[in-house]
């Protein structure tokens, strides 16, 4: 998902220049891929014609400070084609844009709807992997720190385990059933949060418990979860070595810490 946008964009750019309409418009699917998914390879070639007469600088201050709208969409239609938007939105995050460069970007959509790119595609196109991968390891090393401050804290809260691996384990309730092994697969229902409290994933708001092979979990839950009994509740910190590392995923930044909220429910088969 999160490369979707920029891969269809360096698609476009091997095309030749279309003719402009009258009503421009610009379509682009939004698909939602699998958190496991690997970003698919960006795409070089292609010309486009540079227009000299437009400098990158050119930018309209306003872009940046312009108040969101709150006007919510009354068709299903509109409604869909809003999601082009959030789903472009997203698909930014990885690039960690200060309100300056997201005007640069919004001033980049309008010319090139009207056919007025100010610096070809074709060649700077092709360096949006590297500017990735350099937004990304800033993020991971601020998101990093940011979880090294919570865990060294979040360590001297009463009930808190530190285990041997970094773990930040605290029962929450007492259960009364067995401990799963690592080989056992367990059915529980809980709660993601990254430390800033944002809530990336609940098996709660599906209404559906989660059910796994509790060896083929995150190394922090295959440790963390062995530690309880069926119908009980713990809370778990995870660094981001027990968790996703530098990579992280769609909704979990590169380097950081997370906290689960965990319930087991019921151990539902072993080996």
């Amino acid at each position: 998902m999160s490369f979707l946008f920029l891969s269809m964009a360096l698609m476009f750019a091997q095309a030749p220049a279309p003719k402009v309409a009258s009503s421009p418009k610009t379509a682009v699917a939004a698909t939602a891929k699998p958190a496991s998914k690997t970003a698919p390879a960006l795409k070089q070639g292609g010309t486009v014609r540079p227009v000299t007469a437009r400098p990158v600088t050119a930018v309209r201050p306003a872009a940046a400070t312009k108040p969101a709208s709150t006007a919510v969409p009354q068709t299903d239609e509109l409604k869909t084609i809003y999601a082009i938007g959030l789903s472009i939105h997203r698909s930014l995050g990885q690039f960690d844009l200060s309100s300056e460069e997201l005007a640069v970007v919004q001033q980049a959509i309008q010319d090139a709807a009207a056919n007025q790119p100010a610096v070809p595609l074709s060649e700077w196109g092709p360096k949006l992997q590297g500017l990735v991968q350099a937004r990304q390891s800033r993020q991971a090393e601020k998101e990093k720190q940011r979880s090294i401050d919570f865990i060294a804290k979040a360590g001297g809260e009463l009930g808190v385990l530190k285990t041997e691996s970094g773990l930040l384990y605290r029962e929450l309730a007492a259960g009364s059933g067995a401990n799963p092994k690592a080989s056992d697969t367990v059915k529980v229902h809980y709660r993601g949060t990254l430390v800033d409290g944002t809530e990336f994933d609940s098996s709660y708001k599906r209404n559906e418990p989660a059910q796994f092979p509790l060896g083929n979990v995150i190394p922090c839950w295959t440790e963390g979860v062995q530690r309880m009994k069926v119908g009980g509740k713990s809370r778990l910190v995870c660094p981001a070595d027990l968790a996703y590392g530098d990579s992280g995923r769609p909704s979990i930044p590169g380097g950081a810490a997370l906290i689960f909220e965990i319930e087991l429910l019921e151990i539902t088969g072993g080996k």
